[in-house]
């Protein structure tokens, strides 16, 4: 989308035109509540290893870019996976401009299943 702005020199006397790109805000994620937690999803969630390393890599960190949990694999493969995580409760994002941050949601996990998820990073 973009917008056509005048703009005038400190005089006020001369008009320019130029033509601006905005762009849209990202919608923000859907993540479930907590009573919306189902085991068996959060299971089918760990059971890629893919998904089980991203896991892992945010239960060190306090949050980190797609970029950086991407391992060298396409951009459509990762979205597949962060959406299985974020729609299984383990994962929150969010956007900072054109970034997602992503983050582990250890309370809420350890909330609604008391010891699991530290018990299944355990086994390596």
């Amino acid at each position: 989308m973009s917008m056509k702005l005048r703009l005038f020199d400190h005089n006020r006397n001369m008009a320019i035109y130029e033509t601006v790109d905005i762009m849209r805000p990202m919608r923000p994620f859907k993540h479930p509540d907590a009573e919306d937690l189902t085991l068996e999803r959060l299971l089918y969630a760990l059971s890629d290893p893919v998904r089980l390393d991203i896991v892992r890599y945010l239960a060190d960190v306090v949050q980190a870019t797609c970029g950086e949990l991407d391992g060298g694999r396409p951009k459509s493969s990762m979205s597949h996976h962060f959406r299985v995580l974020r729609d299984a409760g383990l994962v929150h994002t969010r956007n900072i401009g054109t970034t997602h941050m992503n983050s582990l949601r250890n309370d809420t996990l350890e909330e609604r299943f008391p010891g699991l998820l530290q018990a299944i990073l355990a086994q390596h």
